[in-house]
């Protein structure tokens, strides 16, 4: 049962959809909460015994269960994701309390609200919320999971990626010119590495201007699109949200001219600064401006383009000009003065201060259809609907086809748009562990299309981390090795023993079968993909504690490594199930484990994977792009005695409708397969599809 509480005069989010399964509440507060006004907001107070668990708040810090912390959703361009932090890229404010009695909760208020999961006190819950307008959505159900699929249903389904978005992608901030793209393309292709995509970072502009082609460095991107795409390689560029400030750059001259850029308290355009220097932002809560920006994704798509990320949408601000006014004043007073302790940490932070400022937040302001709001109101929305410009443009633009979307900043409610990436980490080991966590968090809160910086987006990777990277990188939706300006060459082909990361990834292949079809099984039936152990588990004892291991679909559980120098781990297993450990695409060992506790070696060019008893995994043959793969053929795996069986998801992999799809039911009992699909014969280990 869903109760929605208004209080104030909410601001329309888009987070739920209309739909009939929720009730206006009875009640003037939530009636499991004592509540307390607060400096213009609330604060919504609930005490919880030691055995209760917090899941949820989606792309966020520490453990899948969130008590013991403090989160703070807004939005914040902050790359070192550190124990410390309290708020990332993302804002999902949305929680699941398993106790005796489980009830989620949902506030759907666009701007700053901080959930204080037994942090000041340890065995109280603090919801506070700085303004005073906002839905609040009380979720009651028989369980976690109940709770769970109850507010996946109310939020609606998630983007569904086209199939080439669930092969191997290479990014770096940057690839500087036609002659590097081509450069990367090739070590893969000679090395036999599979490839399905290669990005172009900010460099691909003109001044680093949207929607804008640098032709020293690319002469001819539509040439150059159409050639990778006959390897099976597609490019996907990056879109900034800040525009320009340049006479004679149509963009900016259009924004200008028709008023679609946040103003300042007086109604000037706002000037900020990211990569191009001097910038306004597009309002995009403005239903024109949306338009606007996101049929501006067209002149990319006439050159073959099928694929982009949103990004520095937070919106990041490297300065303004109201800062950096400010912080030249700083330095005037104490100009020629004895810089001491007392005024030397006052210099230092007055540019370090500069940056992504909540006081320039708190300076612009949106027209959101008519209606003048202060962007601090509404700052989570921004990513949001800057990218949900560019899927309602782009499904106006290509109208039967799927096109790869991702974004940075995010809010519930643009899980709907597209997926996301979970930001700038780093290369260090405990950011494997970190992604891992979010995974079903994220999918809580609506997002399947997900996935980290495989190898770390910061400092230099070493080849160890980036093999194990890989092996938790193997089963997410998106799969995207990314590194920054400054470090290392990242990618596969640029380290020794390449047979190994080569064979990683070809597993990844051989996996997609499994992968597509539980991502579309998941959103056709508001599940999750990843959970922790304890949401199918929920009366094990020692599943409840275990963070590090996860559920993926209803057959297999993956149980990653992620410490360095680490020859194997051990692992909990809830129920009989059956250890397949890979030693290449081709090759794998399997062996019957029984319920319980395990410790299993595993050398860095082995992937393991779990099999729950009487389930089948589905695998094909590895190619080195999507394109080339083969799902008509596949070798089926399970420790079989009582029969099993296995739905499988298929479709064209591009078309936005359903006509395509096939959904396929494969059963075996010992030796003999079987399937409700007339057009299949089966062979030794698996069937064919004529």
């Amino acid at each position: 049962m869903i109760f929605s509480y208004k209080f104030g005069k909410p601001i329309e989010t888009g987070a739920v959809v209309d739909f009939d399964g929720i009730k206006e509440a009875e009640f003037e507060k939530p009636r499991r909460f004592s509540l307390l006004e607060e400096g213009g907001g609330f604060c919504f107070s609930l005490v919880l015994d030691d055995k209760a668990a917090v899941y949820g708040l989606g792309e966020n810090i520490r453990g899948i269960n969130k008590r013991g912390w403090r989160y703070t959703s807004y939005c914040s361009d902050d790359p070192f994701h550190t124990e410390s932090k309290q708020s990332l890229y993302g804002a999902h404010n949305f929680i699941v309390i398993d106790a005796e009695e489980p009830l989620g909760v949902f506030v759907d208020i666009p701007g700053k609200i901080t959930f204080d999961v037994c942090c000041e006190r340890s065995d109280t819950l603090k919801i506070i919320t700085e303004d005073g307008d906002f839905y609040f959505y009380e979720i009651t159900g028989d369980s976690v999971k109940d709770i769970i699929r109850q507010f996946r249903v109310m939020i609606g389904k998630s983007y569904v990626p086209p199939l080439w978005a669930f092969g191997y992608q290479q990014s770096r901030w940057s690839y500087p010119n036609e002659a590097a793209v081509r450069e990367v393309a090739r070590s893969y292709r000679e090395a036999k590495i599979p490839l399905d995509a290669v990005y172009l970072d900010i460099d691909y502009m003109e001044g680093y201007k949207d929607f804008t082609v640098d032709i020293d460095r690319f002469p001819d991107l539509g040439a150059l699109s159409k050639e990778l795409k006959e390897q099976g390689i597609h490019l996907v560029p990056i879109i900034d949200a800040g525009v320009k400030i340049e006479d004679g750059y149509d963009v900016y001259e259009e924004g200008v001219k028709n008023g679609y850029f946040l103003k300042d308290k007086d109604g000037k355009d706002y000037v900020t600064a990211v990569w191009p220097g001097k910038t306004h932002f597009p309002d995009f809560l403005n239903s024109s401006v949306r338009r606007w920006f996101g049929m501006k994704y067209k002149r990319l798509t006439d050159m073959g383009i099928d694929g982009f990320w949103n990004d520095m949408n937070e919106p990041a601000i490297f300065y303004s000009e109201r800062g950096i006014k400010s912080a030249w004043e700083k330095l005037d007073n104490v100009r020629g003065k004895n810089v001491d302790m007392s005024n030397f940490f006052a210099v230092r932070d007055a540019f370090a201060s500069l940056s992504n400022s909540e006081d320039d937040y708190k300076s612009m302001y949106h027209n959101m259809d008519g209606e003048k709001l202060c962007h601090h109101k509404v700052h989570n929305l921004y990513g949001y609907n800057m990218t949900r410009s560019a899927s309602e443009a782009l499904a106006e633009i290509k109208p039967n086809e799927r096109v790869l979307l991702f974004s940075r900043a995010s809010y519930i409610g643009m899980h709907r748009f597209s997926g996301i990436w979970t930001g700038d980490n780093q290369s260090w080991w405990n950011h494997i562990l970190m992604n891992l966590k979010m995974l079903p968090s994220l999918n809580m809160c609506g997002f399947l299309y997900i996935g980290a910086d495989i190898g770390g987006f910061g400092g230099d990777t070493t080849r160890d981390l980036l093999l194990r990277w890989l092996a938790l990188g193997v089963f997410t939706p998106l799969m995207r090795n990314h590194s920054a300006l400054g470090t290392r060459n990242q990618e596969c082909c640029a380290f020794e023993g390449q047979e190994e990361f080569r064979e990683l990834i070809r597993l990844r292949y051989r996996l997609i079968p499994y992968l597509y079809s539980e991502y579309n099984k998941a959103n056709d039936g508001f599940e999750m993909i990843f959970r922790p152990l304890m949401l199918d588990y929920p009366k094990d004892k020692f599943a409840r504690d275990v963070e590090d291991q996860l559920m993926l679909g209803d057959e297999i559980m993956i149980a990653p490594v992620y410490t360095q120098n680490a020859m194997g781990r051990y692992v909990y297993l809830p129920e009989d199930m059956l250890l397949v450990m890979f030693d290449s695409s081709s090759s794998f060992k399997t062996e019957k484990m029984k319920k319980g506790h395990h410790y299993i070696e595993v050398k860095l060019n082995q992937l393991p994977v779990f099999i729950k008893k009487n389930r089948l995994l589905p695998l094909c043959e590895a190619a080195e792009s999507t394109k080339e793969l083969d799902m008509s053929r596949l070798e089926l795996i399970g420790w079989v005695d009582e029969g099993a069986e296995y739905i499988l998801y298929t479709d064209d992999g591009i078309s936005r409708d359903d006509k395509s799809k096939r959904v396929i039911k494969l059963s075996a009992r010992g030796s003999e397969i079987k399937t409700d699909c007339e057009a299949f014969k089966a062979y030794d280990g698996g069937i064919v599809f004529e």
